[in-house]
C-alpha cells in the first residue's frame, strides 16, 4: 500500500510546521499550561490563516500531527474548534448543515460535542441525559462531563435518551442526538480545573436544567444517535492517533536533540549507547504508528472505514505516545523534567482514554475480528 502524500499534504505540513514555530512558543504554551489557559489569540489566527483546511482530510491529519509535535496542548486546541462536525456532515439536513456547519468550517463559530458523562463514558449507552418531547420542543435534563470546548463552544451537538431501551441487553437503542445553542435558558457549564495535562484545552461539565429544545435541532433519525456516535468515533479515532503520532515525535524530537548535547557524557559509553537504544525504538515505533494510522485513514478517506484498523490505530498511536514519552523522561532525566517534555509526559496519558480507552479499542479488535471469522 502506497503511504506517499499528496504534495497538498506535504505543503500542508510545511504550513503547519511554520505556523508552530512562529506562534507556538515556550513562553505561551508554559502559561497556557500553567494557568489553564486556552490559547484564543493564536485560535484566532489560526481561523484566519485557515490553518485547517476542511476539504481535504488528509491535510487535516497531518496539520494535526504537526502541531501536536510542536506543542500538544496548543496543538490540539488549535484544532479542535469543529469536533463533532462529521455529525453534521453525515447525518444533518441540508438546513442544519448551513446554519451551523457551515459556520464552524468557515471559523466564524465553535462546535462541542457532549456525550460522556460520570456515569457513561466508554459505556455510550448507559448515559442518563434525558430528552423528552413536549409539543414542537424536547426538554432535555442531565448533564456532560470532561466536554472540549465546554465553555466557549457556540452550540453542542449532545446524545440524550428519547426514550427507554427495550431491554437491558439493547440499552444503546433509544438514544438521540440534539444541537443545543450555548445561550439556551437552563443551560450551564462548569470549567473543569486541575487536569492532569492538557490544559490548555478548555474542559467543562455541561448541566441541562429543562433546556427546550426545538424539534428542528434533532439530527437524524429519533433514536439513531448511538450510532452516529460510533460512525463519528470510526472517524475521529484517526484525528486521535494522530495527535499520539505527534506526541510521540515530539518526544522523539527532544530527545535527540539531547543526546546531541549529553551524549557523550558518561566514559563507559553507557548513556551514549541507552540512547542510541531508546532513539531506534521510539522512531520504530513512531513509524510504526504512523503506517497503521495512515493506512485505517486510507480506508476512510475512500469512504470504506476499516472499524478494526481504526481501533488498531488509535490505540497503538496513544500508547506510541506514552512509551515514548517516558523513557525520554527516564532518559533525560532531570533535564526532562525542567523542559516541555515534562508536559509532553503528562499531555500524552489523555490519549488512553478518550475516544475510547486503550480497553475499548482493543475489546473492539478481539470482537470484529471474531465476527468476521464467524466465531
Amino acid at each position: 500500500m502506497d503511504f506517499e502524500l499528496s504534495d497538498e499534504a506535504k505543503e500542508a505540513i510545511v504550513k503547519a510546521k511554520e505556523f508552530a514555530r512562529k506562534h507556538f512558543t515556550e513562553e505561551v504554551a508554559e502559561r497556557s499550561d500553567r494557568e489553564e489557559q486556552f490559547p484564543t489569540d493564536i485560535v484566532a489566527i489560526s481561523k484566519r490563516e485557515k490553518i485547517l483546511d476542511f476539504s481535504n482530510p488528509w491535510k487535516v491529519l497531518v496539520t494535526i500531527e504537526e502541531l501536536v509535535r510542536r506543542d500538544p496542548g496548543l496543538g490540539i486546541s488549535v484544532t479542535i474548534s469543529a469536533f463533532g462536525s462529521e455529525i453534521f456532515m453525515l447525518f444533518g439536513n441540508d438546513s442544519q448543515k448551513e446554519k451551523y456547519m457551515n459556520p464552524v468550517f468557515a471559523g466564524q463559530k465553535t462546535l462541542g460535542l457532549g456525550v460522556t458523562e460520570p456515569g457513561g463514558g466508554s459505556d455510550v449507552a448507559n448515559i442518563k441525559t434525558e430528552a423528552k418531547q413536549d409539543g414542537d420542543s424536547y426538554i432535555l435534563n442531565g448533564g456532560k462531563m470532561f466536554i472540549s470546548n465546554g465553555q466557549i463552544a457556540d452550540y453542542f451537538l449532545v446524545l440524550a435518551r428519547t426514550s427507554p431501551p427495550p431491554s437491558p441487553e439493547k440499552k444503546h437503542r433509544g438514544l438521540s442526538v440534539f444541537v443545543v445553542d450555548a445561550k439556551s435558558p437552563g443551560f450551564a457549564v462548569n470549567k473543569l480545573h486541575g487536569k492532569l495535562g492538557v490544559r490548555a484545552t478548555n474542559t467543562a461539565e455541561l448541566i441541562f436544567n429543562n433546556v427546550r429544545v426545538p424539534k428542528e435541532n434533532l439530527v437524524g433519525e429519533e433514536g439513531k444517535g448511538f450510532y452516529y456516535i460510533m460512525t463519528f468515533f470510526n472517524i475521529s479515532r484517526i484525528y486521535v492517533a494522530a495527535q499520539g503520532l505527534g506526541i510521540a515525535h515530539g518526544a522523539l524530537d527532544r530527545l535527540v536533540e539531547y543526546s546531541k548535547k549529553y551524549g557523550e557524557m558518561s566514559e563507559t559509553g553507557e548513556l551514549k549507547e541507552n540512547l542510541q537504544l531508546a532513539i531506534a525504538e521510539i522512531a520504530t515505533r513512531v513509524e510504526a504508528a504512523r503506517n497503521l494510522t495512515y493506512k485505517a485513514a486510507s480506508y476512510l478517506f475512500k469512504f470504506t472505514p476499516n472499524p478494526v484498523v481504526t481501533s488498531m490505530s488509535k490505540y497503538y498511536a496513544a500508547d506510541t505516545a506514552v512509551f515514548s514519552t517516558r523513557r525520554a523522561m527516564e532518559l533525560m532525566s532531570l533535564h526532562g523534567l525542567t523542559t516541555d517534555l515534562e508536559r509532553f509526559f503528562r499531555d500524552a496519558k489523555i490519549l488512553d482514554i478518550w475516544e475510547g480507552t486503550t480497553e475499548v479499542e482493543k475489546l473492539i479488535i478481539t470482537r470484529m475480528m471474531l465476527k468476521e471469522e464467524g466465531a
